[in-house]
């Protein structure tokens, strides 16, 4: 359940030993729909990861250059602009590292994004998600 700001979110589901395992793992995907949204508007809040897509814009990544884009999302350049921002005074060791972590995650995803992979099971074509979709469509 979340009741924060812009989130306003109640999902829940009885899980029996009739359950089918394709419900149980839409269910789970449409979790992941609004958590990892959720994830880059608040590491976003703490971080500048304006930075972070100025610099995967700069490798112009399309369809086929998946290779290039792990490569990349790896490379010095990368990494020395999120070692960059998450190099915050107001956090500590660990959690500057976690934040490193957190942006190489967010970096990666947005890389394979620009090369058409789809890298989160919310981009199925879920029954379940089409309608949440439509109405995050049309808020956009």
């Amino acid at each position: 359940m979340a009741n924060y700001d812009d989130w306003k979110a109640v999902k829940k589901i009885t899980i029996t030993d009739v359950t089918e395992p394709l419900v149980i793992a839409e269910f789970l995907a449409s979790l992941t729909f609004s958590t990892d949204e959720k994830i880059e508007n608040n590491l976003r809040k703490v971080v500048e990861l304006n930075k972070v897509d100025d610099a995967l814009k700069e490798l112009d990544l399309g369809k086929g250059d998946t290779g290039k884009a792990i490569e990349e999302v790896n490379s010095r350049a990368v990494s020395k602009i999120i070692n960059e921002i998450a190099k915050l005074d107001k956090f500590n060791g660990p959690t500057q590292k976690e934040l490193v972590g957190l942006c190489k995650i967010y970096a990666t995803k947005k890389a394979l994004k620009a090369c058409g992979i789809m890298v989160e099971y919310s981009e199925a074509e879920l029954p379940n998600l089409k309608r949440v979709k439509k109405a995050n469509a049309k808020k956009a």
